[in-house]
């Protein structure tokens, strides 16, 4: 089974997982988890746990969270889930003028920029 979450969804868990760090309080990043999630995908999850209880699910997963970085909360979301065979999958589609919250963007190089644009000088000679 897969699971979408959408941008809005993840930039909330990201910012409660920032937060969580900053505080120490993770109750706000559980709440924001729980969330981030339809009742129907709640209740698949919930089917496939050996307790039935997603937020038994996520408490423990908070648990194992060492609060150093929030990519390492989504790394053990998406092992957790993919333990009982959900597969997480992050909609970057929806809200596309916003910036990607999931994986940072690597800055562009100015400087091959204008050595293409030597390059195609020297070629027009």
């Amino acid at each position: 089974m897969e699971i979408r979450l959408d941008r809005r969804a993840i930039r909330q868990m990201r910012l409660a997982a920032e937060d969580a760090i900053e505080e120490g309080d993770t109750e706000t990043l559980r709440e924001d988890i729980v969330d981030a999630f339809t009742d129907e995908q709640i209740e698949e999850i919930e089917r496939r746990l050996d307790n039935g209880d997603f937020y038994e699910f996520v408490r423990e997963m908070l648990e194992e969270w060492s609060e150093d970085e929030a990519d390492e909360l989504f790394e053990l979301i998406e092992t957790h889930l993919g333990d009982i065979g959900i597969d997480i999958k992050y909609d970057t589609e929806s809200d596309a003028e916003e910036p990607d919250v999931w994986t940072e963007e690597p800055e562009e190089d100015d400087d091959d920029e204008e050595e293409e644009e030597e390059e195609e000088v020297d070629n027009d000679r």
